[in-house]
């Protein structure tokens, strides 16, 4: 087989710098666009896997070849330069989409190693819960669900590594902030305490997150260590599932699982589209984390984790050279030999930032992390690494320079429509037997890669929001690799009303200028005719620009978030018992959170006079109610207080009805955190159901009807702003004239 393969590359090879005109160029990129197409509609089947990619492939390193050779610009200054940063681009982008297809050529998807049935051959398990500054209210459940998890009490420890209640925090000059880190720290002790976990804080907060662990490793002494982030909450059977690799294989360190979030990141959120779409981490833990676990390289996530502690004291515990301190880790115990396992199950149920600011500030880290990697522990330097491994680990810090490709594939245009810089040297012809089938060829892999989890087009709008930020900070690391410094996510927040955020003037800036070279681009249309193949791929590049543009402005308008707890979709056998009348009503749960739930009955069995279902008014004289859901993490009902919101027809025969959680006893946090978050085979479910495939057509519709929708809501909102505050500053004669005008002004535009 490596031959027939080796056959095929050096055909491809021979065939990519075969001097042939440009219409059998034209016409062997139809032929094997024709090919992709068919290949596709086949389904996917594995046989045919590798030959698919290798025809797209092809069609990239043909353009390359003929990029690199017939249409760099070399003549004058500003032309060569631009032409140069936009060629080097273009090679950062071709690299990346040739070592995807090398990490994804063959995925391995794990199913769970079975526990012994002797306790006694378990392993001890440590779990770790580092938190700094998030709210007790969090933690609680997180810990509780810890303490949840299914594996001999004996030999599981659950700790929580406070590093926001240390000597230091308490001992600070600020007596404000050091009054609240005392209370911080008698509150999470008490907490711990309540609930069966062990408190740890340490002297001084050094080294952030993995001094934090390193310093528990000398506390505790479990040979397993679960790490999970302080809102990552896991399911019951967590350790059932993950902890049977290690008795397998004593060269394991690592079982890593996916970071699973029941909460929309600010771009879904503004958006509106969380729940339709699948959601934008599901591509690295859906498909490529399998990628890389097929070539032993998945690597540690920081959370969701279980790692093995000899092999951690091996290295003297968690690496603290980058701030991404848990791919460093990866990266230095694949170096010496050990293995890891990268299970797909969803065990956990995170919180994801609310905001665009705290979006920003996450993924900045997080870039900033993966070029101290790239620069200070480069993975084709590493001694150790396998070949394919150095290309797994340079792949996944490689990838983090998109800033600087996403902004040049946005302003590039911008140069030859408004400057007239000569960069690109091609004619409609060129472009069509050679650009085209290779951009076809980059979006056919992606999406028979990833179409089911992650849509086209989806990419480069998360990448154009993010690069105005992470280019500057990639900047920063070229100039002191060691300088980052770890900054804590923020999780949880909640947004009273809607606005637009603070970093958006960049976007506008971009926005203007590429509407300016819109127009200016039709005018070169109709006055350089010599100049129109040109000009019309430009104007086609840069209107696929402004769709962009358009959905990330849409983006930055911040919707209110209100709810405290995210609601997720669930499907549960209830009873629903009304207080008064004692009836006993059989229902489904359709959604649940930790605060509440949605119910659906069927309207026949409403009692007369139920919330509106059988002519209005009171159901029995009261809106309180015993509710008994089934709880599957616990195999048995739990029966908790709820009040009764809303009761609503949702067609001829259901009724919704929205409950609350009432009165929940210490004693009955455990169920209700098991209820919500302790089901494992609920989130395989919900993710199993989000991922669908639309096509590449579909996929740029919804982009183009989002943009121009959200779009518009943003700019709206910026002009009622200004004309309050302009009608506002207007010298009227009296108050009562200026207040009634502002009426008649946010009347108008509410209605």
């Amino acid at each position: 087989m490596l031959w027939i393969w080796a056959g095929l590359c050096a055909l491809g090879g021979v065939l990519v710098a075969a001097n042939v005109d440009a219409r059998a160029q034209l016409w062997l990129a139809v032929a094997i666009v024709v090919l992709l197409l068919g290949l596709r509609r086949l389904g996917h089947p594995e046989r045919y896997r590798a030959f698919f990619l290798f025809l797209a492939a092809f069609l990239t390193l043909r353009y390359v070849y003929w990029r690199t050779t017939n249409t760099l610009v070399l003549d004058g200054v500003l032309d060569t330069t631009v032409a140069l940063l936009l060629y080097v681009a273009e090679l950062y982008g071709i690299v990346v989409a040739l070592l995807g297809i090398f990490v994804n050529i063959r995925p391995l998807r794990r199913r769970p190693v079975p526990l012994p049935d002797d306790p006694a051959l378990l392993p001890t398990v440590d779990v770790y819960i580092p938190t700094y500054n998030e709210s007790p209210e969090l933690l609680e459940v997180t810990i509780r669900a810890a303490m949840n998890i299914r594996y001999p009490a004996a030999k599981l420890r659950v700790y929580l590594l406070d590093d926001g209640g240390t000597v230091q925090k308490r001992g600070q000059a600020d007596q404000a902030k050091a009054l609240d880190a005392i209370a911080r720290h008698k509150w999470l002790r008490k907490l711990c305490q309540r609930h069966g976990a062990h408190y740890i804080s340490r002297a001084r907060n050094e080294h952030a997150k993995a001094g934090n662990i390193n310093a528990a490793l000398k506390e505790s002494h479990g040979e397993l260590i679960v790490i999970l982030d302080a809102d990552h909450v896991p399911t019951v059977d967590f350790l059932e599932q993950t902890v049977g690799f290690f008795l397998r294989d004593e060269k394991l360190f690592l079982v890593q699982t996916p970071h699973f979030f029941i909460n929309p990141d600010p771009i879904e959120k503004n958006l509106r589209i969380f729940g339709r779409i699948p959601s934008e981490n599901e591509m690295f833990y859906s498909v490529i984390q399998h990628g890389l676990d097929f070539w032993n390289s998945a690597f540690f996530c920081g959370s969701a984790a279980v790692l093995r502690r000899r092999c951690l004291e091996e290295v003297g515990g968690i690496a603290g050279t980058s701030i991404t301190e848990d791919a460093e880790t990866a990266l230095e115990l694949h170096a010496r030999g050990y293995k890891s396992v990268y299970l797909g199950t969803p065990l956990i149920s995170g919180l994801q930032p609310e905001t665009f600011t705290g979006f920003i500030t996450q993924r900045v880290r997080w870039a900033q992390g993966m070029v101290q990697i790239f620069l200070l522990k480069n993975p084709l330097r590493v001694p150790g690494l396998k070949l394919w491994q150095r290309l797994c680990y340079f792949s996944s810090s490689f990838f983090w320079f998109f800033g600087y490709a996403r902004l040049m594939f946005l302003l590039a245009p911008l140069a030859f429509l408004l400057f007239g810089l000569h960069i690109y040297k091609a004619t409609l012809g060129d472009f069509l037997a050679y650009a085209l089938p290779h951009v076809i060829g980059v979006m056919l892999v992606s999406d028979y890669l990833f179409g089911k989890v992650r849509w086209a087009f989806v990419s480069e709008l998360y990448e154009l929001l993010q690069s105005m930020f992470s280019l500057p900070a990639i900047f920063k690391v070229f100039r002191n690799p060691r300088a980052p410094t770890f900054n804590v996510t923020p999780k949880g927040e909640q947004l009273d009303e809607d606005f637009v955020s603070q970093l958006s003037t960049p976007f506008y800036l971009v926005y203007l200028a590429v509407v300016v070279g819109m127009g200016v681009g039709v005018w070169r249309f109709i006055s350089f005719p010599l100049e129109r193949d040109i000009v019309l791929v430009t104007l086609a590049w840069n209107t696929l620009n402004l769709l962009l543009l358009n959905a990330a402005i849409g983006a930055l308008f911040e919707r209110r978030q209100r709810r405290a707890n995210p609601r997720m979709p669930a499907d549960l056998d209830a009873e629903l018992i009304l207080f008064g009348s004692g009836v006993h009503l059989p229902c489904r749960v359709d959604d649940l959170s930790a605060s509440g739930a949605r119910l659906l009955v069927q309207s026949a069995l409403l009692p007369a006079g139920f919330g509106g279902a059988r002519g209005g008014g009171e159901h029995g004289g009261s809106d309180r109610a015993v509710i008994a859901i089934y709880n599957p993490a616990l195999r048995r009902y739990t029966h908790l207080s709820a009040r009764i919101h809303n009761a609503r027809p949702l067609d001829d025969r259901q009724h919704t009805l929205g409950i609350e959680f009432a009165d929940v006893a210490v004693a009955q946090v455990a169920d209700v955190v098991a209820l919500v978050h302790g089901d494992s085979q609920r989130w395989q479910d919900y993710r199993r159901q989000r991922a669908r495939k639309i096509g590449i057509l579909a996929s740029l519709m919804l982009l183009t009807q989002l943009g121009v929708r959200y779009a518009f809501s943003h700019y709206l909102s910026i002009l009622q702003t200004a004309g309050t505050a302009l009608w506002c500053r207007l010298p009227l004669a009296t108050g009562a004239i200026r207040r009634q005008g502002q009426r008649i002004w946010q009347w108008a535009w509410a209605g």
